[in-house]
């Protein structure tokens, strides 16, 4: 039984990659911030298949305490999902000034991956085959630039796509498969507070229709490409920044479009 920690797992995409992988037959590790998730909630999920681990991007020693927590429980990881991230309401509850902001987006988002990638390299899997490191990133910034998409957001997310090609060029012998995951509008809490939420009813449905297929995209739909990512064929898309958003990495512009 192969062992995944999912970082950022307690909602949202992470929440439901966390499930998938559970019903997939991992043992599955998900940080929460401490202070942060509802901690009998937490506790209540811990299990034999199931390890919360606390985790804060901000602190240097986070990430390698983490796997840590994972190999002191199950002897190793075999897959990391780097799913933690901060959007552009998310990062405004630790602080008003909009500098500091912008600074926390890229150490969260961006040193944060890096961090997490680095000590997940460093640790031992548990048997042998192939290990899997999936970035979760943007189609804004990771893919195609958006007009009034928030600059240290798009920074950061083009930072985890270039990270994941250049480990990807660095692990070209048999080990480590490396994969940048894209997703546009996904229908989670971070999504509605960043943006729907900021929107009328009749403009948040305008929005919506705009999107490609007329539909946010469900958390569940990324999680299975997630669980595929994690398994035993995904070893040819090595290398690659997978666009998720449902065409509108190809044509960023069809929301404008549909506009007038």
């Amino acid at each position: 039984m192969r062992v995944v920690l999912v970082t950022g797992g307690w909602r949202g995409i992470g929440r439901a990659a966390v499930d998938r992988l559970l019903t997939g037959g991992w043992r599955v590790a998900f940080s929460v911030v401490p202070g942060v998730e509802p901690v009998d909630e937490v506790a209540a999920m811990a299990g034999e298949r199931v390890l919360p681990v606390p985790l804060d991007l901000r602190e240097a020693g986070g990430p390698q305490a983490a796997l840590e927590a994972v190999v002191a429980r199950w002897g190793g990881c075999d897959a990391l999902v780097n799913n933690a991230a901060v959007g552009s309401a998310t990062v405004a509850a630790f602080s008003d000034d909009t500098a500091v902001q912008d600074a926390l987006m890229l150490q969260i988002n961006a040193v944060g991956t890096l961090a997490m990638c680095q000590a997940f390299l460093r640790v031992p899997g548990t048997d042998g085959a192939a290990r899997k490191l999936v970035n979760i990133a943007s189609v804004g910034g990771g893919v195609a630039a958006f007009p009034g998409f928030r600059l240290s957001d798009g920074m950061s997310k083009a930072a985890v796509a270039h990270l994941t090609r250049q480990f990807a060029a660095e692990q070209i012998a048999p080990g480590v498969d490396v994969f940048a995951l894209c997703p546009g509008a996904t229908d989670t809490a971070m999504f509605r507070q960043s943006t729907l939420d900021r929107m009328a009813p009749a403009e948040r449905a305008a929005f919506i229709a705009a999107l490609p297929k007329g539909r946010l995209i469900e958390p569940g739909e990324i999680a299975e490409i997630i669980a595929f990512l994690c398994g035993p064929h995904s070893g040819v898309l090595h290398g690659a920044v997978i666009d998720a958003s449902m065409g509108l990495g190809v044509r960023p512009g069809m929301i404008t479009e549909r506009a007038h």
